[in-house]
């Protein structure tokens, strides 16, 4: 790339030197620090530039032997000078810039890893394939949660959308996970687990020096409760986008009885939580995701038909099929989301027996 500004140079300086005496294209030498500064650093966009008042310099001597340096080339030159400096400075700006890009991105996703952990690829019985897709490159973190926790027997898993973006979300996805994973494996029944998180969000909003935020901050989410042995799964839906269970090839929606109020809200509602039950036999494969991947439209505005696109998809391997729909999401979307997705694909898998 930096032999392109030096051939530009050399033409420049040539083509003057042989031009006619009224015609100048000394000026024109100030395009080769301004293009090496779109892909170079500050040292070569500074060598450029000294190199073009050489060439400056060497124009002048070769036309104006009589009277060097006239009044002409010196404002020549030093344009040169000024315009090649402030693309110095301006390469040294944007490369700090870069840096500290650099360094919020780690943080971001070191951050990600914490709050927010990989699903292991088996748990118990269960194969598990987790996705996080941020509708921002540079933020990869967000307000979608997911966690799974064993139990005696059985898992129990967990996928919300908490209301709000930036740190505020990031703090109440912190809170909810950790209450999930502290009280997931000890909660006797699935609604004393849903009352017992739908607590820890209410008593976040109410942190002395906190605003009354009642109402305003609450979470979506889907828990369940999967075990080990039998062909069920219990399910309490908290406003949440109902999962997907596909079996041979055919999609059912996973739609609740009675749909509970988000987590936060339950104090407001005074709803008891309902367990609804479904089955799960082996070789079936079940789908959680947020609202990130059922409201993503395409360039006309239609959403994504997530039960209709899947139908007939034969993947049983959880990974084969999450890099499946994460390509046919992005081309329905045009290659970006408008809003952060999280999914988790679960396969049960056939008993086995020594």
């Amino acid at each position: 790339m930096a032999a392109i500004p030096i051939a530009l140079i050399v033409a420049i300086a040539v083509i003057d030197v042989l031009a006619p005496p009224d015609i100048h294209l000394g000026p024109l030498l100030v395009a080769a620090p301004a293009i090496t500064a779109s892909f170079a650093g500050p040292r070569m966009t500074g060598l450029i530039a000294a190199l073009a008042v050489v060439a400056q310099a060497i124009i002048a001597v070769m036309r104006d032997r009589d009277q060097l340096f006239s009044a002409n080339h010196q404002a020549q030159i030093a344009a040169l000078v000024l315009v090649g400096s402030s693309l110095v400075i301006f390469c040294v700006l944007r490369e700090r810039r870069a840096k500290e890009l650099t360094q919020v991105k780690y943080v971001s996703e070191t951050a990600q890893r914490v709050v927010l952990r990989p699903l292991p690829k088996q748990i118990g019985p269960l194969r598990v394939a987790s996705l996080y897709l941020a509708a921002e490159a540079e933020a990869q973190i967000g307000g979608d949660l997911y966690a799974a926790v064993r139990t005696g027997s059985g898992t129990r898993l967990i996928i919300g959308d908490v209301r709000g973006k930036g740190m505020t979300a990031v703090g109440d996805v912190a809170l909810l996970l950790g209450a999930f994973r502290a009280a997931a494996h000890r909660q006797a029944s699935l609604p004393e687990l849903v009352t017992y998180l739908d607590g820890s969000v209410c008593w976040d909003l109410a942190e002395p020096g906190e605003t009354d935020q009642t109402g305003e901050n609450f979470t979506t989410a889907t828990i369940l409760d999967i075990p080990d042995h039998g062909s069920t799964i219990d399910m309490v839906d908290c406003g949440h986008p109902p999962p997907v269970l596909l079996q041979g090839g055919r999609a059912t929606t996973m739609e609740a009885s009675q749909p509970a109020p988000p987590l936060g809200l339950g104090e407001l509602a005074h709803r008891r939580y309902r367990v609804d039950t479904f089955t799960f036999e082996a070789g079936d494969l079940l789908l959680l995701y947020t609202d990130g991947v059922s409201e993503a439209r395409d360039c006309t505005g239609a959403f994504y038909p997530l039960t209709e696109r899947i139908t007939g998809w034969t993947e049983s391997d959880p990974d084969a099929f999450l890099r499946r729909l994460r390509r046919d999401l992005l081309h329905h979307v045009g290659g970006r989301l408008g809003d952060d997705a999280a999914i988790v694909a679960i396969e049960r898998s056939p008993a086995t027996h020594p």
